[in-house]
């Protein structure tokens, strides 16, 4: 049976496993450098299941994928959202996306924010597909702009990159419940 809980300690080995196998998808975009680079760290993961920003889905044997939240700037943000690639097509990223909208919309927060890749296709236009928007330069937020230079500064955009939101409302606004595409090969949100 196929939970979505909350991280535990125990889960973050696995964790970073699950971001290895995924990365390895964006060697075929020509994207090595992002493939090679390394899970969040242990010590990190761990203050995300410690303070209860961690979530994963797991099919019995351990977490198949998870995401990490914070709060920036008003709005629950999408720090993370992994699946591994065995499990593409489940549609566990969209329902760990969707759990962190319905935690947002019971803690009053507007919507939910990230930064992705524009043109991976497991990123930019599959959260497209999940209701959220790009942001023009004029709505970056203080927090989203400080985001992205730290990305910047990590050398991620030697590819097109930027940022998203969604707004969280009773009905699920902005939320379509699409199938998922079964071809991508693991979501690895970055």
């Amino acid at each position: 049976m196929t939970v979505l809980r909350s991280a535990t300690e125990s889960d973050v080995s696995v964790m970073r496993d699950v971001e290895r196998a995924a990365g390895e998808a964006f060697r075929s975009l020509g994207m090595d450098a992002v493939a090679d680079d390394d899970p969040p760290p242990a010590v990190v993961l761990r203050e995300y299941v410690a303070s209860g920003r961690a979530w994963v889905v797991d099919e019995g044997h351990g977490p198949a994928g998870y995401l990490l939240a914070d709060v920036v700037d008003g709005c629950a943000h999408v720090e993370q959202v992994t699946v591994h690639p065995e499990h593409a097509g489940a549609r566990w990223g969209a329902r760990l996306v969707d759990h962190l909208a319905e935690r947002a919309l019971r803690r009053g927060l507007p919507a939910l924010t990230l930064t992705t890749f524009r043109d991976v296709p497991w990123n930019g236009p599959y959260y497209l597909r999940l209701g959220f928007r790009w942001l023009p330069e004029e709505e970056l937020t203080p927090g989203l702009r400080a985001l992205r230079q730290r990305e910047r500064e990590h050398g991620l955009d030697r590819w097109p990159r930027g940022c998203m939101r969604r707004e969280v409302s009773p009905l699920g606004a902005g939320a379509p419940r699409e199938t998922e595409d079964a071809s991508k090969p693991g979501a690895r949100g970055r």
